[in-house]
C-alpha cells in the first residue's frame, strides 16, 4: 500500500480517526476470495428507492442499493478513519491547501471505459453545482486534472476537517463517467465503478444488480473495512426487494425468500432468536429518531409555538411505540461515548411539562391553526413516531394533522416549503458519521428547517471546521447543538437500534450502515 503522506495534518480533522488504517499491509497477507461463487442475494429493505444519483441523495434507502454501484476517492474505514478507494494515495500540502490524488491504476466504469482524472474532475464539478451537501466543496478554490492520474484540489483557506468532507457517506461525491457528470440531477444512466453494476429498477419493488466482472479491487487491503477495502462480488446478482411491511419481511427471512433483512422488529427479534436458520445482527446507535420544524410555515414560523411544542412531549412514550423498545432516550447529535457528545440544550429534551407548553401557546396566540406532520409509510418507526406525537400535540391544544404518503413522496413534499411543519425522517449518527454528518441538514445550504440567516449558527459551524484544536471543535459543536434545541430546529426524539438479519447459510455478512453485500457468499 502507498503509505499516506503528511498523515498528521489529515487525521488533526477527526478525533476518531486513526492513523493505523494507512499502515501497509504485512507482506504475509492474503487477500479476500470467494469461497463460493454465483446465486441472487434477495436482501429485504424497508423504503421505496427515491433515486441511485448519489450527488443527489441522502436517503439511506438509496445508498443501500448505490453505494455497490459507485465509488470515491475516498471513504471511511471500519473505524471511521479516512481509507482510500479510487485514489491511490494523497498528499497535503504544508500550508493545509493543496490536496494532489494519485488515482489507482486500471480502474474502468461498467461501461468499459477507463477512468481518468478527468472523471473525478467533472464529478466534482457536478457536486459542486448540485450536490446535496456541496457545502463540503464550498472551501474549494480550484480544482484541476493536470495529468490523467492525477486529481488537484486548492482551498481557499486551510480546513482541518477536510478529510471529513471528503469521505463522508451522508452524499458521498461518487464517481461516475465525465460524460455522466455533465447532466442534472437524476437524469444521469447508473454507470459507475463498484463491484456490482446497475441491472434492473422496477419502482416500488426491486433494484437488481449484477456482478462487475471487470471489477479491480483495491489491493492496498486484505478484506472489507467499513465502505471500502478489498471488495469482491460472489453472487451473480444482488437483489434489493422493497418489503415496507415489517411483519412481511420477517417471514420473508423465515422461509428463505429474503436472505438477508435491514431491520427486523424488537419482538420478532425475540422470537427467532433461537430459529437456528437465521441470523441476528444488532447495530446500536442507528439513527437520531428527529422530526424537523419548518421555521417558515405558520404557526411553527412562530418561536413560542415551537417551544410548546418541544416542551410538551413525553419523549419516552413516542419512543417505546415506534420502536418496540429498541431505543435509547438521548438529547445528542451524537451518541455518548463517541468524541464529539454534548451538553448543549439537554434541558430542552423531554421535558414533557404540558401546562407549560400551553403557557407557550397562549404568548404565541395559537388560534388552532393546523399544524402538519408529514410522515411516510414506509419506514413504520416514522410513521408510528408521528402518530403518537399527534396525540400528545392534540393534548395540549394543538391542531395536529396527520399527512401519511411514501417515503420518495415524503422527501418531494419536504422540498415544498408550505407544504407541512414537521418532518419526520432519521439523521445518521455513528459510527461512520461524524459530527459535520450529524447536523449538515440543519445548517446552510441544506437547512432542512428553513431558519432565516442566523451569524451565531454559521459563525459555529464555521468553527467546527476552521478551529485548529479537536476541543475546539468540540466547543463549537456544543454551541450548534445549543442553538438548534433554543430555537426549535428540530424535535430530536431520541436514538434508534437495528437489529440486521440475515439466512444462516449466509457468511460474511457484517452488520453496519448499509448491507455490504460484497465479500458475501452462500455457504455450499
Amino acid at each position: 500500500m502507498t503509505i499516506l503522506k503528511h498523515s498528521r495534518r489529515m487525521l488533526c480533522g477527526a478525533a476518531v480517526m486513526a492513523i493505523g488504517t494507512f499502515a501497509a499491509l504485512p507482506a504475509s497477507a492474503a487477500q479476500f476470495t470467494c469461497p463460493n461463487e454465483g446465486g441472487d442475494m434477495v436482501f429485504g429493505q424497508e423504503a421505496q428507492v427515491a433515486g441511485l444519483d448519489m450527488h443527489f441523495s441522502s436517503a439511506i434507502s438509496a445508498r443501500n442499493v448505490a453505494m455497490h454501484i459507485y465509488e470515491t476517492l475516498m471513504t471511511r474505514g471500519e473505524d471511521n478513519s479516512p481509507i482510500h478507494e479510487l485514489a491511490e494515495s494523497h498528499e497535503v500540502s504544508d500550508d493545509g491547501l493543496t490536496y494532489t490524488f494519485k488515482l489507482r491504476p486500471g480502474i474502468t466504469f461498467h461501461n468499459g471505459k477507463e477512468m481518468t482524472s478527468a472523471d473525478v474532475l467533472a464529478s466534482y464539478e457536478r457536486y459542486q453545482r448540485i450536490g446535496i451537501d456541496r457545502a463540503a466543496l464550498e472551501p474549494v478554490a480550484s480544482m484541476s486534472a493536470p495529468d490523467p492520474s492525477t486529481f488537484v484540489i486548492e482551498l481557499k483557506n486551510k480546513v482541518p476537517v477536510y478529510a471529513e468532507h471528503l469521505t463522508s457517506s451522508a452524499a458521498p461525491i461518487s464517481i461516475p463517467p465525465a460524460e455522466e457528470a455533465v447532466k442534472e440531477a437524476n437524469q444521469i444512466e447508473y454507470i459507475g465503478t463498484g463491484p456490482y453494476k446497475f441491472a434492473e429498477w422496477v419502482p416500488d419493488g426491486f433494484v437488481r444488480l449484477e456482478r462487475f466482472d471487470d471489477y479491480v479491487p483495491n489491493t492496498a487491503f486484505e478484506n472489507e473495512t467499513g465502505f471500502g477495502g478489498y471488495k469482491v462480488a460472489c453472487f451473480d446478482t444482488v437483489t434489493f426487494r422493497i418489503v415496507k411491511e415489517p411483519g412481511a419481511r420477517v417471514a420473508g427471512l423465515e422461509t428463505g425468500e429474503l436472505q438477508g433483512v435491514e431491520d427486523v422488529p424488537t419482538k420478532a427479534a425475540e422470537r427467532l432468536a433461537d430459529n437456528p436458520d437465521i441470523k441476528l445482527l444488532p447495530v446500536e446507535n442507528w439513527w437520531i429518531h428527529i422530526a424537523v420544524v419548518n421555521q417558515s410555515s405558520p404557526p411553527t414560523d412562530n418561536l413560542a409555538v415551537r417551544k410548546a411544542i418541544q416542551v410538551g412531549l413525553d419523549m419516552e412514550e413516542i419512543m417505546e411505540i415506534a420502536t418496540d423498545g429498541a431505543y435509547t432516550l438521548n438529547h445528542g447529535f451524537q451518541y455518548p461515548g463517541n468524541p464529539y457528545f454534548v451538553e448543549g440544550g439537554k434541558e430542552w429534551y423531554n421535558v414533557n411539562d404540558k401546562e407549560r407548553a400551553k403557557q407557550y401557546l397562549a404568548e404565541a396566540g395559537y388560534d388552532g391553526e393546523p399544524v402538519v406532520l408529514l410522515t411516510n409509510s414506509d419506514y413504520t418507526n416514522m410513521y408510528n413516531a408521528a402518530l403518537v406525537m399527534s396525540e400528545q400535540l392534540k393534548d395540549i391544544g394543538i391542531n395536529a394533522e396527520l399527512k401519511v404518503v411514501d417515503w420518495p413522496t415524503s422527501r418531494q413534499e419536504r422540498d415544498n416549503t408550505n407544504a407541512w411543519n414537521m418532518f419526520f425522517t432519521g439523521f445518521g449518527t455513528g459510527p461512520s458519521i461524524g459530527p459535520q454528518g450529524a447536523v449538515v441538514d440543519l445548517v446552510q445550504p441544506a437547512n432542512l428547517s428553513r431558519a432565516t440567516e442566523d451569524p451565531e449558527l454559521d459563525d459555529a459551524w464555521s468553527r467546527m471546521q476552521l478551529d485548529e484544536t479537536q476541543e475546539g471543535r468540540k466547543a463549537a459543536f456544543n454551541d450548534v447543538q445549543t442553538i438548534f434545541y433554543e430555537d426549535v430546529y428540530a424535535i430530536v426524539m431520541g436514538d434508534i437500534q437495528k437489529v440486521q438479519g440475515v439466512r444462516s447459510n449466509v457468511q460474511g455478512f457484517v452488520p453496519f450502515r448499509i448491507p455490504r453485500l460484497w465479500n458475501v457468499w452462500f455457504e455450499g
